[in-house]
């Protein structure tokens, strides 16, 4: 047992973009941590990025991290209880399926999922980041069987990388991910499959909110289509009651219905409301402070010394960038009853900026 609480070593198996971020989150918390992929080119590439060495025949991993496609999660699972006698949990974004796959397995109480909801459109060991995690929830999914020191010893694992755990059963977690997660991306891949064959002085009118709605829609379809298709349960029900809601809003287009589109926008905007806030914390009310930032080096870092000097504290960046000019305007998403005062400041400092 190490002094951080979790026994080592810890084994990653599969060393893409979440496996190297655990490593690398690991290492940095003193933990010791062995590589498994099957592409040797994945574990040589994380290990010189500090993740962690590659696992030799000697190595007695105490918990085994399963970090591979949910195609192999089980077999992966099983195959990792067969081998060792560590703590076994995954971060795969599905809980249901894995578990009853292996439900008879013999040493199925050393088993506990567990799903961090961090990530990136990015993949492989180069998108790795030993603060991909930090402050962001991680679902620890124990079944019936799971032992507790064995529970107790995924969520250490899990605050140990900067996450916070929160206890779900598989079936409730993975209702949430549909919702939260699935069906989203989705839904962003429907909106960004119509600008694939845009004409381009259509694209030309882009700015940030198809930017925003369409950011996801970057992700590896091969993953995500194993992703969905893992879900498929939570997913087609969800799905279910947006083609009822896709028919009203058609029907209220067709029939120049303000009042329901009203009430369907409003309904969206009540959804908006509800995510939590940074840290988990109930979500404050925001605005939003506009800054016309000239399109050259260092402009940005000034701007954001300049709001330090304020002394307002910046929780969201996006940045529009306009084709027909060589300036960018920038979005800074500041508590609400800051926002003046972070105006005023810029202003006096010779920005042009207005909330």
């Amino acid at each position: 047992m190490t002094e951080s609480g979790v026994p080592g070593p810890v084994e990653v198996i599969g060393a893409g973009l979440l496996g190297t971020s655990l490593g690398l989150a690991l290492q940095a918390a003193g933990i010791e941590v062995l590589l498994t992929d099957l592409a040797p080119e994945n574990v040589r590439t994380a290990s010189g990025l500090g993740a962690g060495r590659a696992r030799t025949p000697d190595d007695r991993p105490r918990v085994v991290v399963v970090a591979v496609p949910p195609d192999h999660l089980a077999t992966t699972i099983a195959a990792a209880l067969d081998a060792t006698d560590a703590v076994v949990t995954d971060v795969g974004s599905v809980k249901s399926g894995p578990v009853a796959a292996i439900a008879d397995h013999p040493a199925l109480a050393r088993y506990v999922g567990s799903h961090p909801m961090a990530g990136s459109e990015r993949s492989g060991p180069l998108a790795g980041s030993a603060s991909l995690f930090e402050g962001r929830p991680w679902a620890v999914t124990p079944h019936a069987a799971s032992d507790p020191q064995a529970v107790a010893t995924v969520e250490t694992l899990v605050r140990l990388c900067g996450g916070v755990p929160i206890r779900l059963t598989p079936e409730e977690h993975d209702k949430a991910v549909a919702r939260v997660s699935h069906v989203p991306h989705l839904l962003a891949a429907l909106v960004a499959g119509r600008l694939a064959d845009a004409p381009a002085d259509h694209l030309l009118l882009s700015g940030q909110g198809v930017r925003d709605v369409t950011r996801v829609a970057a992700g590896d379809p091969a993953l995500y289509g194993q992703i969905v298709d893992a879900n498929a349960t939570a997913v087609l029900e969800l799905l279910g009651e947006l083609r009822g809601q896709l028919d009203a809003v058609i029907d209220a287009v067709e029939q120049s219905d303000r009042s329901a589109l009203q009430s369907l926008l409003a309904q969206g905007a009540a959804g908006t409301r509800a995510i939590p806030g940074k840290h988990g914390v109930p979500d404050r009310p925001m605005a939003t402070v506009y800054v016309s930032v000239p399109d050259n080096p260092g402009e940005l870092a000034r701007l954001f010394a300049d709001a330090g000097t304020v002394g307002v504290n910046i929780e969201d960046v996006h940045i529009d960038h306009d084709p027909g000019r060589p300036v960018g305007l920038v979005h800074l998403v500041v508590a609400e009853d800051r926002a003046g005062e972070l105006v005023d400041g810029l202003v006096h400092r010779g920005w042009t900026a207005r909330s």
